[in-house]
């Protein structure tokens, strides 16, 4: 058998990346790194212990990096994001510069920086792109960088991420796209909703978590929770469940009467439009965020409404297990945290189905199975690759 391709998983979070490429095979972790307990700990309870270093990435002696084919991982995001403050100062920024010494120390064959889309108008992308050129910390790596949709690969999810491909082997280009919205043209139609959560019970049976705690780290933890302890409803208000009611699969606010709108939404006619927004059994999902289960703060209503049949509506948001299955986290996936904790693991992860196709992509690369003459055609970029099965 092949020798694995040992990886290290940096800002890990509760190991979406690491599940993607653990299930295209031949990946082996070696180490990861998360700053979170909750996350450390679901972490732990899928892949191990051993290997993960719960704490501050700064705080990793550079004696205690080992070497490996690959690092992947997402330094935080919040400050190049939409709906953060995008502050140039803000200290989470600076943290792709660790990234950069597990780089340096690790000697990684390939490195995978994951973010935001508006990662790559930011300043930090601009600096990472000067660390490439001559005498530059990266100098012998080659970056590509595309935004990805996350829909385009597997997931019933339109979400859109900025993926960094570094490498020291040669040029390597992105994955090709395997799904589109029809399946017309050659390509698996997207996957919906209804594929991801059309066979769970409309009505939670339980609004809180099991009453189970675990320790890992030396620390106690809620959990691990399975994904049916995950379906999870809420107690909403009748103001809620009236505004609920008026909002059919793709609307929001703008649909509910007068008597229903809030001061802000009464007095704000126009902005954002997935805000209290129900989804569409028919179409993937807008972006899963870490308030999933507020519908004042996306599209995130269950999107069974029957217009005909008041009956036949289901008048809440989703539950944290549908937010794993639109994420595509598998079944057998187990939880460590609060609900809100494990809410933000949700919202804040890599949906494992796009990182699996990334590893799939990567692997005849590491492996060192590309032709020679089509890698040479590739770097010249008069051909292009098209991605492995």
């Amino acid at each position: 058998m092949a020798r694995p391709i040992t990886m290290i998983d940096l800002f890990a979070g509760c190991g979406g990346m690491t599940s993607g490429f653990v299930s295209a095979k031949g990946y082996k972790p070696v180490m990861a790194v998360e700053w979170e307990l909750p996350a450390a700990a679901t972490y732990a309870a899928n892949f191990g212990e051993r290997h993960m270093h719960w704490g501050d990435i700064a705080e990793v002696p550079d004696s205690d990096i080992p070497e490996a084919d690959l690092i992947i991982g997402g330094p935080p995001c919040q400050g190049f994001s939409n709906l953060g403050t995008r502050d140039v100062n803000d200290p989470r920024n600076k943290l792709w510069k660790e990234y950069i010494r597990f780089v340096r120390h690790a000697r990684p064959k390939v490195f995978v920086i994951e973010n935001v889309d508006r990662f790559r108008n930011s300043t930090e992308f601009a600096l990472l792109l000067q660390e490439t050129g001559k005498g530059g910390l990266l100098e012998e790596y080659e970056l590509t960088h595309e935004l990805l949709l996350a829909a385009d690969f597997g997931a019933p999810q339109r979400r859109k991420r900025t993926i960094v491909i570094g490498s020291r082997i040669g040029k390597i280009l992105m994955p090709s796209p395997t799904h589109e919205p029809s399946g017309l043209l050659g390509l698996k139609r997207w996957q919906t909703v209804r594929d991801a959560i059309g066979g769970l019970p409309e009505k939670p049976e339980v609004t809180e978590l099991p009453k189970s705690r675990t320790e890992y780290f030396g620390q106690s933890v809620p959990g691990p929770f399975k994904s049916a302890d995950l379906h999870i409803g809420r107690t909403p208000t009748q103001l809620s469940l009236d505004r609920y009611d008026h909002i059919p699969p793709g609307g929001g606010r703008f649909d509910l009467p007068d008597h229903l709108l809030s001061r802000c939404w009464r007095e704000k006619k126009t902005g954002t439009t997935d805000v209290m927004g129900r989804m569409r059994w028919d179409r993937p999902s807008l972006t899963i965020r870490t308030e999933f289960f507020k519908p004042e703060k996306g599209q995130y209503l269950h999107p069974q409404w029957d217009a005909s049949d008041v009956n036949n509506r289901v008048n809440r948001p989703i539950t944290h297990r549908e937010a794993a299955l639109l994420q595509t986290f598998p079944e057998d996936y187990v939880w460590c945290g609060t609900k809100i904790q494990i809410a933000r693991q949700i919202g804040n992860a890599v949906p494992p189905i796009l990182a699996k196709a990334i590893a799939v992509h990567l692997k005849p690369y590491l492996r060192g199975d590309i032709p020679v003459a089509e890698k040479a055609l590739n770097s010249e970029g008069s051909v292009e690759f098209i991605a492995h099965a």
